[in-house]
């Protein structure tokens, strides 16, 4: 006989290490209850539980009504009350807990097991009605909007009418009656919105609540953040089932949030908010504006001290920064959870940096902790100095950089014109969970309620987004769309500057700065570079990037894209090339390229003195530096119906017919690439020797070009070997006639699947390879990357037919190709270089993968370059830890 599933443990039951089975939340809460810390009692239903739910057909598995049967009396034991006691009622929570951490995307119920019978039970224990009541008041309004689907702004619109009616501003304010007679107008809405009445079961509500937060699990909100944030979707969630205590039961109750370090700049401070006489979903939610943490020590100094001396104890228990929720009834101090803290880039850097010097973690562990895509954050810009601002208002600097954008007032307005290109500021009262995408399309997020633990600050600092948050002179009018400030009215369209750095808003576009990264980033990264084994370089096709990237650590150039430099005021050269029939005329356009392309060569190589250079010959195909054939043709139409002159009208039409004569069906599998150099080898001729002549000039004076020729596009060994030959007479010929000793190497980029399948054959003509992870996965696929993402894509990731976009992060099945290039050519080659110069060398996911194959580089554009750097030594540190199991 098969034994029955563990659906649910006590508290006592679990540790930190259980995550994966009681989630974050749950485990976190064993840890801290096996610790000794005071942590109100309850149980955890499994994220294994969740998935059987679901399994089932959204249905509770068996055994799991039998085993909170079972679970609830021993609770209700430990507590010496009953759930739904008329005189001593158990109250308790229903939270959510995945294995990750997914702030406000899944439902809460608090204050279950009020009913009209236990409300009066707790009035008279406590001695307290207007505390019973508004418990009871709160717990109709989260249950039915949480449970029975009922829209909240109902409750919101009666709470809001009561306090009009009473003249009163905060929910504080209102009195026992008045909360009494909210009870009944929010049941009359459940009734009136549901046609049921609200369940007075206490058992009954807890199952009802318990199946709600499974459903959480895949709601709109939930399922965006996990696939924001790469989060499966199999993991399910843990429900946490706890003892309710109560911040709201006079002057002497408070709840707050609290980090042991500042989770904004990493400065080793207690920070967080708090509110007297309040429940948790007072702070986060805005309602009303919090309490520094600190000023909890001038209205109740013991239960500070106590959890200052608690949140050491997390920090040193942990070894990082912890993000707490606390309560505070009448003096007694409750821990409701802890877990590692979301923070900003430049935090995580500091706080890695400074743990490792106080001796709680290694190097090796500062640099693990740090998310290789969060570095991002510290490339965002920042307000000009040296501009001119006039700030409206300023609210808290909530999360740091700057943005400027259009001022919108809802989130679908927000993604709408984000997807469009228009950068846009997302203006709210205060953010929720279901504003997700809307501050995924935004710049940044601007909101005139909340603190700096509130919804948007934390969601906006895991995003790396510049915020703004209770911003309180800021009165917003959704109905008009407009807001203002002591009378500057600013509608929706109007741009506004924000900086979540000092937490200023000014009206009007202010100039924007690239940041200079701190101390730490350069610490991390110099600790990176000690573990990493591959090398990182850039791509870049001009002086500047090639600057910026070595300033960001690249070690050479792994990819200089040639073409760029053929548009611009270039082009009409190009054009001439290209067009004319005159052999003398061509001859002169090619040498016009030489100079210019040779004077490009020589700030590459005086930018990247000492370092390789890797620069590919022309790829794209020739009509793409000509007009549009359509255009054309409506230029010729016009010509001909307005009488222009006949001269005229030829030559347009000479262009034209040069147009569709190279038009093609399938220009990406056409004539570009190697093939282009076998068909005009002129073209390939002239750009090796304006690489060479470039290269000998910066070796004539003091520099040390090193110089990698690679031809794109090969996918049979005789097309590189007839190239490379071609190539090695110009360069000899070049270094003979400046008599320099400049030693280069030609190679190619494999980019079609036949080449990374011959790719023994190929190496034994190339001094290195470069995998165009670009072209090689839209033709490992058959994808047109310009056409898939717009199309069919996105419905191929909700659907999971694809787990990423493979033009993000390297399918596994292009991923192969690249592993049996690599050793295909090794090989033939044994001192056969290998690198990877495609999007995806700026990936930290595909960096981990391209270190594993044994790649010898990366390269990626000037700004990914930490990151590749980053994820580099992470994956040495991953394979180690794999090695060790």
């Amino acid at each position: 006989m098969s034994e029955k599933p563990k659906f649910i443990y006590d508290f006592e039951e679990g540790s930190a290490e259980m995550k994966y089975v009681l989630g974050g939340k749950g485990a976190n809460l064993a840890e801290m209850t096996r610790i000794g810390l005071p942590v109100p009692p309850g149980f955890t239903i499994t994220c294994q539980t969740c998935n059987a739910y679901y399994q089932a057909g959204n249905k509770f598995p068996e055994g799991l009504d039998e085993q909170i049967d079972e679970h609830l009396p021993q609770l209700e034991k430990k507590m010496g009350k009953t759930l739904g006691d008329p005189k001593d009622p158990l109250l308790v929570s229903v939270r959510s807990g995945a294995p990750f951490s997914m702030p406000g995307m899944m439902e809460t119920v608090l204050n279950l097991g009020l009913n009209d019978d236990s409300v009066r039970g707790l009035a008279e224990l406590t001695r307290d009605e207007r505390f019973a009541y508004d418990s009871y008041r709160r717990f109709i309004q989260m249950f039915g909007k949480v449970v029975m689907k009922v829209d909240g702004e109902l409750f919101e619109h009666a709470l809001r009418a009561k306090k009009e009616e009473r003249r009163v501003r905060l929910d504080t304010e209102l009195t026992a009656d008045d909360l009494k007679e909210l009870v009944a107008a929010f049941k009359k809405i459940v009734r009136e919105e549901t046609g049921k009445d609200f369940p007075t079961n206490p058992r009954i509500q807890l199952g009802y609540a318990i199946e709600a937060v499974f459903k959480s699990w895949n709601i709109k909100r939930a399922v965006d953040y996990r696939r924001l944030y790469k989060i499966p979707d199999d993991l399910g969630t843990a429900v946490n089932v706890q003892t309710m205590v109560f911040g709201n039961k006079g002057s002497n109750s408070a709840t707050g949030v609290a980090f042991t370090r500042d989770p904004a700049t990493g400065e080793k401070v207690r920070y967080g908010d708090y509110l007297i006489n309040a429940q948790g979903e007072d702070v986060v939610a805005g309602i009303r504006n919090t309490e520094p943490i600190m000023k909890l020590e001038e209205e109740m100094a013991h239960a500070a001290a106590e959890l200052f001396k608690i949140m050491d104890v997390l920090e040193k228990h942990y070894r990082d920064m912890c993000d707490i929720e606390f309560t505070i009834e009448q003096s007694k101090l409750w821990m409701l959870q802890t877990r590692i803290g979301k923070r900003t880039a430049a935090a995580a850097l500091r706080i890695a940096v400074e743990m490792e010097r106080e001796g709680l973690i290694s190097k090796e562990e500062a640099v693990n902790r740090i998310d290789a895509d969060q570095l991002d954050q510290l490339l965002h810009p920042q307000f000009d100095p040296k501009a001119k601002v006039e700030v409206l208002t300023k609210g808290l600097n909530a999360s740091p950089g700057a943005a400027v954008g259009a001022v919108v007032f809802d989130a679908d307005t927000a993604e709408t014109r984000g997807l469009d290109g228009h950068p846009v500021i997302l203006v709210r009262w205060e953010t929720t969970p279901d504003d997700l995408h809307g501050m995924v399309a935004a710049e940044g997020i601007l909101t005139s309620h909340g603190g700096k633990t509130s919804h948007a600050a934390v969601v906006a600092r895991g995003m790396g987004k510049p915020c703004v948050c209770g911003a309180e002179k800021i009165k917003i009018d959704t109905v008009n769309k407009l807001f203002s400030v002591d009378g500057t009215v600013v509608h929706e369209g109007e741009t506004i500057s924000i900086d979540g750095t000092t937490g200023s808003v000014v009206l009007g576009p202010v100039p924007l700065v690239p940041p200079t990264p701190s101390a730490e980033f350069d610490t991390i990264l110099n600790w990176a570079d000690e573990i990493r084994k591959i090398g990182v370089r850039t791509n870049a096709d001009t002086p500047e990037d090639a600057a910026k990237a070595r300033r960001f650590g690249a070690e050479g150039i792994g990819l200089c894209r040639t073409e760029h430099m053929f548009l611009g005021d270039r082009l009409p050269i190009v054009q001439k090339m290209i067009l004319s029939d005159d052999e003398a005329e061509v001859n002169r356009a090619l040498e016009d390229l030489l100079k210019v392309q040779k004077e490009d060569f020589v700030g590459i190589f005086r930018a990247m003195d000492g370092l390789p250079v890797t620069i590919r010959l022309l790829d794209p195909p020739l009509h793409e530096f000509l007009p549009s054939g359509e255009d054309l043709r409506v230029e010729v139409t016009k010509m001909e119906l307005t009488g222009a002159p006949e001269a005229e009208i030829a030559e347009k039409r000479k262009l034209l017919d040069a147009v569709q004569r190279m038009s093609e069906m399938n220009p990406m599998l056409g004539l570009r690439g190697c093939r282009l150099g076998i068909v005009w080898p002129d073209i390939y001729k002239m750009q090796v020797r304006a690489i060479m002549e470039a290269a000998c000039e910066v070796k004539s004076s003091g520099g040390e070009p090193l110089v990698e020729i690679m031809i794109p596009l090969v996918s049979v060994v005789n097309e590189l070997k007839v190239l490379r030959e071609e190539s090695e007479q110009v360069a000899d010929e070049v270094i003979a006639t400046y008599k320099q000793d400049i030693p280069y190497k030609v190679g190619t980029m494999i980019e079609l699947p036949r080449a990374a399948i011959t790719a023994d054959d190929i190496a034994k003509v190339a001094d290195f390879f470069s995998f165009g992870t670009n072209d090689l996965t839209q033709t490992t696929f058959g994808f047109s990357r310009d056409d898939i993402e717009g199309k069919f894509l996105p419905r191929y990731l909700e659907r999971k037919i694809l787990p990423a976009n493979p033009f993000e992060t390297i399918d596994e099945g292009v991923a192969e190709l690249v592993e049996m290039g690599t050793n295909l050519g090794r090989r033939s080659n044994v001192d056969l270089k290998v690198g990877v110069c495609g999007e995806h060398g700026g990936d930290p996911a595909s960096v981990k993968v391209f270190h594993k194959i044994g790649v010898s580089y990366v390269s990626c554009s000037p700004y990914r370059v930490p990151l590749a750097r980053l994820a580099a030594a992470q994956a040495v540190m991953g394979e180690a830890k794999s090695d060790s199991r």
